[in-house]
């Protein structure tokens, strides 16, 4: 394996890592707040349905965007109604969600376009392009010519042109939402408020705070979060929807988000370690090793058997807000 080689698998890794980072951290508000949110999968599932078609109807992406974040935020809305105001049980309305975003997004993708529960294909700006960063397409010429006549080139410059460069905007927004969530939990008044809420919801309310107030903020942010990361599935990453493209994403997020103990740097490097597993499982399909080849299927489930192997043991003690999945109940 070259040099160039492990730049192009990083770059897939950050592409890859996108989806599961803005629905981790969009679960690690909710979870915060003592708020579990099982629905991730559900939300991020028809955020990319709504993204992809309304972009394919009016062309534009960003409108598809908007489309995508509020559909998100009013999937989000019904879990908040469900799990705050109704204090219902939160496992049961998130796994509610994701049912009904399954079923609901092939069901009216087959009604607007006729194609299988699928979108059309995205082009031109109805989809995300890549950003190329100052001196990138130069530096990438000048490696690739240099590369095919008798220099040796060393490929550094590919650090640039090919993994920090070339990503759509919503990977760049990815990955500032880390540092912006850090600073919003741990030094904000907000931040602080809202996890005291996730740990002692009834001394919150006695100081004069909202509890209901601050776990409707978390669930809104949630689904923000949740709705860039479908919108980014379907016209970033991909160029339009197909039925269930989320894949399980939603779940890996939530395996993530507990390996990082509800810590947002924790989760970058949890999200771009199951990234890093899908990006070598994308491209290395047939491995050989010690006489015996790996199937394609293995290579594919790596990051699923991660999120296995992880939740069994691999953890160490995490620990959830205390009032995680308890709806507070007021006392008169």
């Amino acid at each position: 394996m070259d040099f160039l080689t492990i730049i192009q698998i990083l770059d897939s890794t950050i592409r890859l890592a996108t989806p599961l980072l803005l629905a981790c951290l969009a679960g690690l508000f909710s979870e915060r707040s003592g708020i579990i949110d099982i629905g991730l999968e559900g939300k991020m599932l028809v955020s990319a349905f709504f993204s992809a078609a309304v972009a394919a109807m009016t062309g534009s992406v960003w409108i598809g965007l908007c489309a995508g974040i509020v559909s998100a935020v009013l999937f989000s809305l019904i879990h908040g109604l469900a799990s705050i105001t109704f204090k219902g049980d939160q496992l049961i309305s998130g796994v509610a969600i994701n049912f009904l975003a399954s079923g609901m997004t092939v069901l009216i993708a087959q009604d607007w376009f006729s194609q299988g529960g699928r979108t059309p294909s995205l082009s031109g700006d109805a989809r995300f392009d890549s950003l190329d960063w100052p001196g990138a397409v130069a530096m990438r010429d000048a490696f690739r010519a240099e590369r095919a006549g008798d220099g040796d080139p060393t490929g550094l410059s590919a650090i640039y042109w090919d993994m920090i460069s070339g990503h759509t905007i919503l990977v760049y927004v990815a990955l500032l939402a880390v540092p912006v969530s850090w600073y919003v939990l741990f030094r904000t008044r907000f931040g602080l408020r809202l996890r005291a809420v996730g740990e002692n919801p009834a001394a919150v309310d006695t100081a004069g705070v909202s509890v209901v107030r601050l776990r409707y903020a978390s669930i809104l942010i949630a689904g923000l979060l949740t709705g860039l990361a479908g919108a980014y599935l379907s016209t970033g990453l991909a160029a339009g929807f197909v039925k269930d493209m989320t894949a399980g994403r939603g779940f890996i997020a939530l395996a993530a988000l507990i390996f990082a103990k509800w810590r947002p740097w924790y989760a970058l490097w949890a999200c771009l370690l199951f990234g890093l597993l899908e990006a070598v499982g994308n491209r290395y399909q047939n491995i050989e090793l010690v006489g015996f080849e790996l199937p394609v299927q293995f290579m594919q489930a790596l990051p699923y058997i991660l999120t296995v192997v992880i939740l069994a043991g691999f953890v160490g003690r995490a620990i959830p807000p205390r009032a995680g999945g308890k709806p507070y109940v007021k006392e008169r």
